[in-house]
């Protein structure tokens, strides 16, 4: 399933605001889709050597909402993380994929794979077809992809 935030708006995450109206239907919606696949394949760009605002305010907005008897986090629990970044600068999104994997990891106790791919000169790096040109960046890709599918097995 491929799908853009742009699909899912959302209000900035406020506490006050949670409390008294809960959660957005686009953040039960989401929660819901991420329950329903065992691995997810995060790509974003990189703002100022860090995560979009847009994609921060997802993953907030997604570890607050519970159903039922579920225990908190639980669209993260469960399920294999891969990380995919790109920017026009040399880094390639690389110190994106740090601050994600920190949110992921520490703030949602996520499960990310140590493999990641990072797209510098993002640009220039996709053809007609948004697939990669460079060959070396494209066979990484696989590999992370690879990496990705044989964790996500383990908890079919």
């Amino acid at each position: 399933t491929r799908i853009s935030l742009l699909d899912f708006p959302m209000p900035i995450y406020d506490g006050d605001l949670e409390n008294r109206s809960g959660a957005p239907e686009a953040a039960i919606s989401l929660k819901r889709m991420m329950q329903n696949h065992q691995g997810l394949f995060i790509a974003s760009p990189e703002y100022n050597a860090s995560i979009t605002p847009l994609l921060k305010n997802t993953l907030d907005w997604i570890s607050r909402v519970r159903e039922g008897k579920e225990p908190p986090l639980a669209a993260y629990r469960n399920r294999v993380f891969a990380l995919g970044a790109a920017s026009n600068g040399a880094h390639g999104g690389m110190r994106s994929l740090l601050a994600l994997r920190q949110v992921l990891e520490i703030g949602c106790g996520a499960l990310v794979i140590p493999e990641q791919v990072a797209v510098f000169r993002a640009a220039e790096a996709f053809d007609d077809m948004d697939e990669l040109k460079d060959e070396r960046a494209a066979a990484h890709l696989r590999v992370v992809v690879r990496a990705h599918l044989d964790m996500a097995r383990h908890f079919a």
